[in-house]
């Protein structure tokens, strides 16, 4: 959070960015004084923009800059690629800059306008990995004009960004729908502080505590908004807790995603947009195998759908940041003092930006076909051992002498590299840029309605005792049905005699 106190701000950048920003903290008042811009461009440097110097180059000044321990310095350049803004920051840190935010990417300022609300402290996300592509979210989201939309999970990592996101879209109304209190009530402030400040359009943003697993409450809630698009973002994903609560995972992932899609089908819902993940690959998990059994059910019912309806799914790999995932738990190692825990020296993994996989999907939203799976192009993947390192710097400290990095070993479920398709998937291009179309792999109807009904009464109580609840039972019919997960199993020799 900025200064409220007589600091001094330097705003990297002189751009319309950063113009806009200075406005803002003019007009505020409150955070202390723009002491100046920096900037690269020669025809700006030695003028003055509202009273305010512009220095530069960036990399010369910046490091010069002696600073007080109330200063900062806001980093305004959201198309710079990821390979400036590290050089940026670390002439910063050399300039004595103990705070320094940054302004989000240039696919989330829309129509040449930016916010100092938007800003927010840089951390490792903002110099990790490749540059994000770019997205003209006003034109991609032309779709959302005037419609009413639902996004579930919208209190988590995916859901509430791209519910920020969603406020340029022009939609009539936001319904968040999650079953955490507090995670929901988080982004409704959010989202209401970022309209009182001009940010996006004017749109009405309705919270909605429920469950997914609660098939008549979900009917009642989808016909009652008249919901228009739904993107399902609401799943247990953390891989080792889901393998200790297996029933759980399914009675959750499947069969509340088969809740919606049934109250979509009834209700005329025109698009529905499931969330899914590279776990859902040959599963090994049985979170993955619950992420494996919504796509088939999608592609299910997209066969159901009628004219103007449009039921797709979006796969993508790792994002950085997300909740539970490896950023957040290396920062809090780092803070405790170490060590910073890695499962596997060669583990790998395929990474994007939150806020760029949600571009992604919100484009993917507009432009995807009924019945139709997708996949985001992630780039070259990642060793986590590489990024423990960085993140160890990032903070200042350095790997081995000052945090230790510790060898784990690979939990429950994990495996050291994690495909984004199946071969006879065959990813293709399309015509927008990260955007790939796989060919549909059937299920079978009716082997997945066996499925699901041998499944049912373990996850919903039906009379019989000896089936609710069982894990052993539900874990031997999951088997029977997804051959990488039995090979896994049989490789692990796991006991699974615990009924949960």
């Amino acid at each position: 959070m900025l200064q409220k106190c007589d600091s001094q701000i330097y705003i990297i950048g002189a751009g319309f960015a950063g113009q806009m920003i200075a406005g803002d903290l003019l007009r505020k008042k409150i955070f202390g004084s723009v002491a100046a811009f920096l900037d690269d461009d020669k025809n700006l440097i030695g003028k003055q923009i509202e009273g305010i110097p512009v220095l530069g180059p960036i990399s010369e000044v910046a490091k010069l800059l002696r600073c007080g321990p109330l200063d900062e310095a806001i980093i305004a350049i959201p198309s710079a690629p990821t390979e400036k803004i590290r050089e940026i920051y670390e002439n910063l840190k050399k300039g004595g800059f103990a705070h320094i935010r940054i302004l989000p990417s240039v696919s989330q300022i829309i129509d040449g306008k930016a916010h100092l609300v938007q800003t927010r402290e840089i951390d490792p996300l903002d110099i990790l990995g490749r540059t994000p592509v770019i997205i003209p979210l006003h034109e991609s989201l032309q779709y959302l004009r005037g419609k009413r939309v639902l996004i579930t999970g919208a209190g988590g990592s995916i859901g509430s960004e791209l519910s920020r996101q969603l406020l340029s879209g022009g939609a009539e109304r936001l319904y968040l729908f999650g079953h955490g209190e507090n995670s929901i009530v988080q982004i409704y402030r959010e989202l209401h502080v970022l309209q009182q400040e001009g940010v996006g359009e004017a749109a009405t943003v309705v919270p909605i505590i429920g469950d997914m697993k609660d098939r008549e409450y979900v009917r009642y809630i989808i016909e009652k908004t008249h919901a228009d698009v739904i993107f399902h973002c609401a799943a247990y994903k953390h891989v080792p807790m889901m393998e200790e609560n297996p029933v759980a995972v399914i009675e959750n992932n499947v069969f509340g995603t088969k809740n919606l899609l049934d109250a979509a089908i009834e209700s005329g819902v025109q698009r529905f947009v499931l969330i899914s993940t590279d776990k859902a690959v040959s599963p090994v998990s049985i979170y993955g195998a619950s992420k494996m059994l919504c796509e088939k059910l999608v592609l299910q019912y997209a066969k159901k759908a009628a004219s103007n309806q449009k039921f797709m799914f979006v796969r993508f790999g790792n994002v950085l940041g997300s909740r539970g995932s490896i950023l957040p738990l290396f920062q809090q190692q780092i803070k405790c003092g170490g060590p910073v825990t890695v499962t596997d020296k060669d583990m790998e993994r395929f990474f994007m930006t939150i806020p760029e996989a949600c571009s992604l999907v919100l484009e993917t939203g507009g432009v995807g076909e009924n019945g139709r799976s997708y996949l985001l192009d992630m780039g070259e993947p990642l060793k986590i051992i590489d990024m423990a390192q960085q993140i160890i710097r990032f903070s200042g400290l350095e790997p081995g002498k000052d945090i230790e990095i510790k060898i784990i070993g690979a939990r429950e479920g994990e495996r050291v590299y994690e495909p984004l398709w199946l071969d006879e998937e065959n990813p293709q291009k399309t015509e927008y840029e990260k955007l790939l179309v796989l060919k549909n792999i059937e299920f079978g109807d009716e082997k997945l309605d066996l499925l699901l009904s041998k499944l049912e009464p373990i996850c919903f109580f039906n009379g019989d005792k000896e089936k609710f609840r069982n894990k052993e039972m539900l874990i031997s019919i999951l088997r029977e049905n997804v051959p990488t997960l039995d090979e896994y199993y049989k490789i692990t020799k796991k006991d699974n005699s615990k009924n949960l």
